[in-house]
């Protein structure tokens, strides 16, 4: 597995923090910016390099996406056919959607996440797969129709 990482100034230190985090546990982090802090840069470049480079290789690719309230991000990589992006507060929200939603993009709101909570919620994902019933398959085809 390969994780995009990107996140805009008000994201910037936790995406620092969370990279640091995953390199040392040697899980392969690419990271698509900013790689300085700009006080005026936008948050949706940076998501739509991540989902750009999910969309490369759905099976094996997810990203993060970070901003201060997760929001932004969060509806800049939707945009992208294929990219099922979900902000998480909590690893049982992203468990859920994780397992049920096939979310292939973590949304982090670094102005309401703290770095020990948002290291829960990164484990969580990384570490649940999508549950492959029929139901949740149906489910996530039709979403993947719109």
């Amino acid at each position: 597995m390969t994780i995009f990482i990107g996140a805009d100034h008000r994201g910037f230190d936790l995406k620092n923090k969370l990279m640091e985090y995953l390199q040392e546990k040697n899980i392969r982090i690419e990271d698509m910016g900013d790689y300085e802090y700009v006080a005026n840069d936008d948050y949706i470049d940076y998501a739509q390099k991540v989902a750009q480079a999910v969309l490369q290789k759905p099976s094996e690719y997810v990203g993060i996406v970070v901003c201060g309230s997760g929001i932004g991000v969060a509806m800049a990589a939707n945009r992208y056919h294929g990219i099922r992006c979900a902000q998480a507060f909590s690893p049982d929200q992203i468990r859920h959607g994780r397992e049920n939603d096939h979310v292939n993009v973590l949304s982090l709101a670094a102005d309401y996440t703290d770095f020990e909570t948002a290291k829960k919620i990164v484990e969580t994902f990384l570490n649940t797969p999508p549950n492959l019933e029929e139901k949740y398959l149906r489910r996530v085809h039709k979403l993947d129709q719109t």
